[in-house]
C-alpha cells in the first residue's frame, strides 16, 4: 500500500487558532489543494480540545470534564454532546468547501496510548494505570473511528481518508514517564509489544486506507512505528537528533513517508522556504539516501498544531508549508 500510494507534498497538522469552523476550514481547504485536513478549534473550549474530541467519538464510553481533566463516566452528558456537537459544525463547514473534491483528505484523532495517558479513571488516575480499561479504550477508540470515517466519506465521497493518529505521549508512555494523580510518581512503562499491538489494532480499523501517527514530541518510536504498518510518520523536525538516523533510514526504505514539521506552529519569523528545508536534504545526505527520492518520500508540514498561533500566522504558515515543499521538489540537493 504503502509504495502505491502518492501523497502530495504538503498539509497541515490539524489544530487552528479561532472559533469559526467556516474560516478553518476554508484555509485548510484553500491552502492544502490536493492534501486538506478537517480542522480542529480548541480555542472553542473543552470538547473542541484533541481528548475532548476523541472522547466524543468513543462507543459505549463516555466521558465528562473534571478540574483535574476528563475523566470516563457511565452516560453522555453535557460535555459529550458538545464535543460531538463542535464535531459537526467542523464536517459541515468542511463538506461545504470540498464539493465535488476527489484526492486525499486528512482527519485527526487522538490515538489510543496518549489518550490512555489523558482520560481518568473514577478513580482519579489515568487509564494507562488500567491494562483491562487500556484494551476497553483502544476497542471503543476503533469503533469510533470507524464510524466516523464512514460519516466523513458520507459527506465527502470523492475523497480518499487518511487519518492520522496524534501519539504525543507515545514515548512517555513507553519509558514510564507519565505522571500519577498525586504527580509524585509515574506509571510503570508499557510492555513495547503491548504498546506496538494495540497500535496495530487501531491502524488497522482503516481497513487497509493510510494511516499516518503525529508525535511532536522528543524521541519518536520511528522503528516501533513503522513495524505498525502506517504509511507515515508525522514529527517536529527541530527535535531529531542523528540517534534517529538509523530508523528513519529503515522507515523511509520500507515505503514509510516522513511528514516532517519544518515550519514553526507558533508565530515566528518564517525564513525563506529553501531554508526551511535545508534540514532535510541534510539528513538526506547523511543517510545516503538518492536526492531524488526527497519529494516522494517527504510531505512537509507545520511543527504542531496551530491553535497557539495567530490566524494570519497560521495562514502564513500554510502558504510557506507549501513554498517549502515545492523549494524540496525543484532543489532537492
Amino acid at each position: 500500500m504503502n509504495d502505491t500510494l502518492h501523497f502530495p507534498p504538503a498539509t497541515g497538522i490539524g489544530s487552528l487558532p479561532g472559533t469559526d469552523a467556516r474560516e478553518a476550514a476554508k484555509a485548510a481547504t484553500g491552502s492544502f489543494e490536493d492534501f486538506p485536513h478537517l480542522p480542529e478549534l480548541p480555542a472553542r473550549g473543552p470538547g473542541a480540545d484533541m481528548i475532548g474530541r476523541t472522547a466524543g467519538l468513543l462507543v459505549e464510553l463516555y466521558a465528562r470534564v473534571e478540574p483535574s481533566g476528563w475523566r470516563i463516566g457511565d452516560r453522555p452528558g453535557r460535555d459529550t454532546r458538545r464535543a460531538r456537537s463542535w464535531l459537526g459544525e467542523d464536517l459541515d463547514a468542511l463538506e461545504e468547501f470540498t464539493q465535488g473534491y476527489e484526492g486525499l483528505l486528512k482527519v485527526q484523532a487522538v490515538g489510543p496510548w496518549t489518550l490512555a495517558a489523558a482520560l481518568e479513571l473514577k478513580n482519579g488516575e489515568a487509564a494507562l494505570s488500567d491494562p483491562g480499561a487500556c484494551r476497553d479504550l483502544a476497542a471503543s477508540l476503533a469503533e469510533g473511528l470507524r464510524l466516523h470515517l464512514e460519516e466523513v466519506r458520507r459527506r465527502v465521497p470523492g475523497a480518499r481518508l487518511v487519518l492520522q493518529l496524534d501519539e504525543p505521549s507515545l514515548t512517555a508512555v513507553l519509558r514510564g514517564q507519565v505522571k500519577t494523580a498525586s504527580g509524585y510518581r509515574t506509571h510503570r512503562a508499557v510492555d513495547r509489544q503491548t504498546v506496538e499491538g494495540t497500535l496495530r489494532d487501531v491502524v488497522g480499523v482503516h481497513d487497509g486506507g493510510p494511516v499516518v501517527v503525529h508525535s511532536c514530541a522528543a524521541d519518536v518510536p520511528f522503528a516501533l512505528l513503522h513495524r505498525t504498518g502506517v504509511a507515515g510518520i508525522s514529527f517536529d523536525f527541530s527535535l531529531l537528533t542523528e540517534r534517529d538516523d538509523e530508523a528513519i533510514g529503515e522507515a523511509v526504505e520500507g515505503g514509510t513517508r516522513l511528514f516532517a514539521g519544518v515550519v514553526p506552529g507558533a508565530d515566528a519569523p518564517l525564513s525563506d522556504p529553501a531554508g526551511s528545508v535545508m534540514g532535510v536534504r541534510t539528513l538526506w545526505r547523511r543517510l545516503g539516501l538518492r536526492p531524488g527520492l526527497l519529494p516522494e518520500a517527504v510531505t512537509v508540514t507545520p511543527e504542531c498544531g496551530l491553535a497557539g498561533a495567530s490566524p494570519g500566522y497560521a495562514r502564513s504558515a500554510y502558504a510557506h508549508c507549501v513554498r517549502a515543499a515545492r523549494s524540496l521538489a525543484d532543489n532537492p540537493e
